[in-house]
């Protein structure tokens, strides 16, 4: 057996899986100051990155989101999508990504099929989203509206 091949067996030091969650902590802990997230003239650093998607977890706990819920998104490609890739799962729920170019009639359905108990969503998608909640028969989810100052959409319907 080759020298370089011996005591390679599987342990916590060698074998570790990454997720998304330990990837995010990781960057934090090694690189709290280096930027992760370049959005127009914002700029997040890894510390604050996971800071802000730990406030996140908090916010959808405190609405009552819990483990295995479903929690929907349609946005843009905007840092509250990035972290809403790490908040929601910090919550134990599940993310549930929709495309921002659906109609409403898909969108009513991914969000009654998915059980979304949540969705966050930008002003941008207000009215596509309006009509797609009124297909919905019985239980909606709860609308959070991201707002995005540079985009310059403030129409609300959460």
């Amino acid at each position: 057996m080759d020298a370089y091949q011996q005591g390679l067996d599987r342990n916590a030091a060698n074998c570790v899986p990454l997720t998304p969650l330990t990837f995010l902590n990781r960057s934090a802990d090694v690189y709290p100051n280096r930027t992760s997230v370049v959005y127009g003239n914002r700029r997040y650093t890894w510390q604050q990155t996971r800071e802000r998607c730990l406030r996140l977890s908090a916010a959808l706990q405190q609405m009552g989101v819990r483990r295995n819920d479903t929690v929907a998104a349609l946005l843009p490609n905007v840092p509250a999508m990035y972290e809403a890739h790490f908040g929601v799962p910090m919550a134990g729920a599940v993310l549930n990504t929709i495309n921002t170019r659906l109609d409403a009639e898909a969108i009513a359905f991914i969000l009654q099929h998915g059980e979304a108990s949540v969705l966050l969503t930008d002003p941008e998608f207000a009215p596509v989203v309006q009509k797609a909640l009124s297909l919905i028969p019985g239980r909606k989810p709860r609308v959070v509206d991201v707002l995005d100052a540079e985009a310059g959409f403030d129409q609300r319907i959460g």
